[in-house]
């Protein structure tokens, strides 16, 4: 039977965010007692294949995350196309499917907001390259409810818009180039 995870990795990110999604996946540990959970912006009217593709390239499971799904050790989550996914109590997610926000369904700010009010001790979060500054105020209230929170060095960022946005709505925030970020996974328990 499987676990619970005991933490959360939450990834926020949109265009030029994929390539580091990948090399963050390709460099975990084999097992891990937490969870990572990614919202990538994508359209819904195109069908992507991102979850199958990953979980055979990597050999492990790689999720679209379903309504009602528990949130469980040693799984990696996509938020899938077409609908907002948040964090309910008892380790589990819900799917929503009202208005886009910052023209965006998943939203990474939705997300991030279910996170703070319930999980904020028990999540990482992680904002990267992306050209709207959706996931600033989900950042905002994870570091405000004593998350650890992170963004891409903006510098690094394929765009920057959304680690920049990140980092000012913020105060503690650090951002970290990408090879840190791919170190901090590398050592996840």
């Amino acid at each position: 039977m499987d676990s619970l995870a005991n933490h959360i990795y939450a990834i926020g990110g949109s265009a030029g965010a994929y390539e580091l999604i990948v090399e963050i996946l390709e460099h975990l540990p084999e097992k891990f007692q937490s969870a990572i959970i990614i919202v990538l912006h994508r359209n819904s009217k195109y069908e992507t294949k991102i979850e199958s593709s990953l979980s055979k390239r990597l050999e492990r499971n790689v999720i679209s995350i379903k309504d009602k799904y528990p949130i469980l050790a040693n799984n990696i989550y996509f938020a899938p196309p077409g609908y907002h996914t948040l964090a309910e109590p008892g380790m589990q997610f819900s799917l929503d499917i009202s208005e886009p926000v910052q023209f965006s369904r998943p939203s990474i700010d939705v997300f991030f907001e279910s996170l703070a009010e319930l999980y904020a001790k028990e999540t990482t979060s992680f904002l990267l390259s992306g050209a709207n500054t959706d996931g600033a105020k989900g950042l905002k209230l994870l570091e405000e409810a004593g998350a650890l929170c992170y963004v891409q060095d903006p510098k690094e960022a394929v765009i920057d818009t959304m680690p920049k946005s990140g980092l000012s709505m913020t105060k503690h925030v650090q951002a970290l180039p990408n090879e840190h970020i791919i170190n901090f996974f590398r050592s996840i328990t």
